[in-house]
């Protein structure tokens, strides 16, 4: 495997990834991340993302992990002053989340334009938390309670395998691990919240789909979005629209490992039944294993 990258091409890669896109970067914008996290950003797991459409455009984001003996990336951001300290049970989460389950991996999701977003924890791949502990922790979105037993009726109780925290918009994403979980199940996900059924194109994207991620807000128990996500390294063969920024980023973007690009690409679904698309691309892989993690929930 290639050496890590130092932060120097870490920038050169993000700047270039931006053009692609017509992203504004400078330093000035890339700088606050690499202050707040550069000593972990040569060995991390690097993904660059992007969403298609024009509500999207203009923005491409910039995640990476962070080993569970590094930094904690909520505490890491206040210290830095990439995020404003808050009462809301947002602030307070990750850290009562850490005091309840073994996490393997953190991650960051930094946009160039919007700065710091989301922190995530990811979990053992091997001993992921039942659903029922994440309900009973005091900041939790209340709403999560009120799904465990529709998830738990799907077999997907014991599914969770990262949790993102986004603090500019105060929701949740729960990551559901479902490679092996039956496409009726899937399906059933969608019709268990209430979402209209998808098209032939969404259902056989669902089909593929090794994770799965809805989306709650403290202020609703409604689930906003649900998102099925699939590895790839052709995002064209997909069963969805091949948007001409996707194709873009894709052919364009950069990678620093051997062989061809890896992406994960991402499908979210709004309640109506309308939906946007999303695309992940692996800039460089991580080495420690416990990374491991985040490499196989990362989107």
């Amino acid at each position: 495997m290639p050496e890590p990258a130092g932060l120097d091409k870490v920038y050169s890669a993000v700047a270039e990834t931006a053009r692609l896109l017509n992203v504004p970067c400078s330093p000035d914008q890339v700088s606050p991340a690499v202050k707040a996290f550069g000593d972990e950003l040569p060995g991390a797991h690097i993904v660059f993302s992007m969403a298609a459409g024009e509500q999207h455009r203009g923005e491409l984001d910039f995640d990476f992990s962070l080993t569970p003996k590094g930094l904690d990336p909520y505490a890491t951001a206040l210290a830095n002053g990439l995020i404003e300290e808050t009462d809301h049970p947002v602030g307070s989460l990750l850290a009562e989340i850490q005091a309840r389950c073994a996490i393997a991996s953190y991650g960051v999701e930094y946009g160039i334009v919007g700065g710091f977003k989301k922190s995530y924890a990811f979990f053992p791949l091997d001993d992921f938390p039942p659903l029922a502990k994440f309900a009973g922790i005091p900041s939790m979105p209340p709403g999560l309670a009120e799904h465990v037993d529709t998830l738990t009726s799907l077999g997907l109780d014991d599914k969770v395998s990262a949790i993102g925290i986004n603090y500019a918009k105060r929701t949740l994403n729960v990551y559901l691990a479902v490679a092996a979980v039956r496409t009726e199940t899937k399906l059933a996900l969608l019709r268990a919240f209430g979402f209209a059924e998808p098209d032939a194109s969404v259902a056989e994207f669902v089909k593929r789909s090794f994770s799965v991620y809805p989306t709650i807000g403290w202020d609703s128990s409604a689930v906003e979005r649900i998102c099925f996500s699939v590895k790839t390294q052709n995002p064209g063969e997909l069963p969805a629209p091949f948007h001409p920024e996707i194709e873009t980023f894709a052919n364009g973007v950069p990678h620093a490992y051997e062989g061809g690009r890896e992406f994960v690409s991402a499908v979210a679904l709004a309640p109506s039944g309308q939906a946007y698309y999303k695309l992940a691309a692996y800039y460089q892989k991580a080495r420690e294993a416990s990374n491991a993690a985040f490499a196989a929930t990362s989107n």
